[in-house]
């Protein structure tokens, strides 16, 4: 493959700690090509040293998204946090390049002014909330039940040091189960007798349950209830961040062919 044939990206919030593993895994890679990184805490310093990648190329990482964007680049990879990361992708749309989204938080409003902006950049934006293909199977698998099984609620565990609440994973699973229909909530929540608060958040008119505490990592669960029958769908990730990797380098490549919005890893693929 020649160099001209290469995907250059550039990462937002290369140093952390699924960014890294993903930066790790592009450099050995040889139809993409990484070109730039984002990292206040970093900036200036050359990526390929910070992280001790497998390179000898010089990968600049830069303070701000308006300097990254100086380097050609036709991928923006934005895995940074809820509080800049909106500004990110409307930035990197305007300079007219696709993007993935892979942070967590965001909110339907803000998803909203995101798939205008892709519309009116003619670019395209795949936001996904988990790229590990447990969750792209178990999106799959609650939307089916979903269909058949009309009551449901979400349980969201993540550790305490977890900001953001629903996870990303959750408000993706949400989001796809409102298409399919409403649940149905025998006792409305606010007929609740004693403490209706702990019967969760309603989104989407789903009730979201989240668990932050230190022993978690990152898991989803779905329960699906009948009469006298119950269907738990559960994702549980471990300590590393090797089971996204694939499928963001998946996501790389498919986000070449988006235009306009996506959401769902399984939204680009076969």
């Amino acid at each position: 493959m020649t160099q001209q044939n290469k995907i250059r990206i550039c990462v937002a919030g290369a140093t952390g700690w699924a960014a890294s593993a993903l930066c790790k895994a592009i450099v050995k890679t040889p139809d993409i090509e990484l070109v730039a990184a984002i990292s206040r805490s970093n900036a200036g310093k050359n990526l390929s040293e910070v992280l001790s990648l497998d390179t000898e190329k010089n990968i600049p990482i830069f303070a701000t998204v308006e300097e990254a964007l100086q380097v050609p680049s036709d991928v923006f990879f934005e895995y940074t946090s809820p509080v800049i990361a909106k500004h990110h992708i409307l930035s990197a749309l305007r300079a007219q390049r696709q993007v993935i989204v892979g942070t967590s938080g965001l909110t339907d409003e803000d998803y909203a002014s995101i798939e205008a902006a892709a519309h009116d950049s003619g670019r395209g934006v795949l936001a996904v909330g988990n790229f590990a293909i447990s969750v792209v199977l178990l999106n799959r698998f609650a939307e089916m039940a979903a269909r058949y099984m009309p009551h449901w609620e979400i349980i969201d565990y993540a550790s305490d040091k977890k900001v953001d609440s629903p996870s990303g994973s959750t408000l993706e699973l949400v989001s796809r189960l409102a298409k399919v229909g409403q649940p149905i909530t025998t006792i409305p929540i606010q007929d609740t007798k004693g403490y209706p608060e702990t019967r969760g958040a309603a989104i989407n008119h789903t009730q979201v349950h989240s668990v932050r505490l230190p022993g978690y990592i990152v898991s989803l669960e779905a329960i699906f209830g009948m009469e006298s029958e119950k269907l738990i769908l559960r994702h549980e990730a471990g300590s590393s961040a090797e089971p996204y990797v694939n499928g963001a380098l998946l996501a790389i490549r498919k986000v070449q062919l988006v235009k306009g919005f996506r959401r769902g890893l399984d939204s680009v693929m076969d």
